[in-house]
Order: structure tokens, then C-alpha cells, then sequence
């Protein structure tokens, strides 16, 4: 699986995605994880990405051209664009095992107000959500979404069955568990 995520704080990614299961998984061959960061899209010499909002309001909102030539340069055949974004349909496990069957993700990560919606109209398949609350920037919710995807990778866990019997597997949470006693 290919997972490509763009945000303007790469290294916010770089290092729990290269750390545990994600870090095995990229050694095994199983994950090719890229990060970019989104100015490299930028056109004007400050490689800005982001504009006061049309109409006014508070903040900013991020430009939709550098998303459209990220995403145009990144976005191969059979890609799954998928948005971070608190507005976005409640990730869960079934979701997990859904886009853990894509060949490539390629996720964007929002900061400020959030991406100019043009960017959501014409690029975007899926909007996706972690939870009711509102995070500093979309690569923390991404960080989630691809530790949560690609532990259901066969060949990623030390044991598959992890993944079958494990909480919400089956809808249900697990027991409690413990170590042996001394």
C-alpha cells in the first residue's frame, strides 16, 4: 500500500508514522509512506498556502491552488483522496478495514479555518472525521487514520489473528486483560 500525506507540518508525521507497526510495515515493503509538505506547491516566493476568506470572517483559509497541484502531481490511478476534517463522516474500525483494501491513499491534512472548499468539490473522496473536536491541524487526525489503516494490512501485525480478535473487531470492546501473576 501506498499512503501519501500532505501538510504544511511534515514533521508532525514523520515521527510516529516511523516508529512500531508503521516502521516494520515500511521495512517489510508492505507500506510506501510519503509525506509532503504542501509548500512545495506553492507558487509566489514566500510559498504561502493559505488567504484571508472571501467575504471576510476570522482567520485563514488555506489557497486552493497549491492543493490542486499537490494532489495533481500525487494522485495516480485508482487513488483515494481522502480530507481530514472535523466535518467530515466518523472514521471507525469498518472504515479502517475499507480503506485498508486501496491501493493508494492519498490523504490531505487542513490547518487554519480549513481548505477552500473548490479543493473539496473537485479532488476530494472522502471526507473523514476521528471524533467530535476540533485538533490543532489535520495531521494529527492523519496520523490516526493511517496507524488505524495499516495495521489491517496482511502481513503488518506479528499475528493476524490481532486483528480479527482485537476491540471493535466484531462491534464488541474486549475484556480486560492482565499479565501473569508473579
Amino acid at each position: 500500500m501506498r499512503i501519501d500525506i500532505v501538510t504544511i507540518f511534515p514533521e508532525m508525521c514523520a515521527g510516529p508514522l516511523g516508529l512500531s507497526m508503521m516502521g516494520r510495515a515500511r521495512e517489510k515493503g508492505l507500506l510506501d509512506l510519503r509525506v509532503h509538505d504542501l509548500r512545495e506547491w506553492a507558487t509566489d516566493r514566500h510559498r504561502r498556502v493559505d488567504d484571508e476568506p472571501y467575504g471576510g470572517g476570522q482567520g485563514m483559509v488555506m489557497k486552493c491552488e497549491p492543493w490542486f497541484a499537490a494532489v495533481e502531481g500525487l494522485r495516480g490511478e485508482g487513488t483515494r483522496t481522502v480530507l481530514m476534517t472535523p466535518q467530515g463522516r466518523q472514521f471507525c474500525q469498518a472504515e479502517a478495514k475499507a480503506f485498508a483494501q486501496c491501493g493508494h491513499l492519498l490523504v490531505l491534512c487542513g490547518h487554519y479555518e480549513g481548505i477552500d472548499h473548490r479543493v473539496v468539490e473537485a479532488l476530494v473522496d472522502d471526507e473523514i472525521s476521528i471524533g467530535d473536536y476540533v485538533l490543532t491541524n489535520g495531521a494529527i487526525a492523519a496520523n490516526v487514520f493511517a496507524d488505524a489503516v495499516v495495521r489491517l494490512i496482511p502481513g503488518v501485525l506479528g499475528d493476524e489473528r490481532s486483528a480479527v480478535e482485537e476491540s471493535f473487531s466484531d462491534g464488541l470492546l474486549e475484556a480486560p486483560c492482565y499479565t501473569r501473576p508473579p
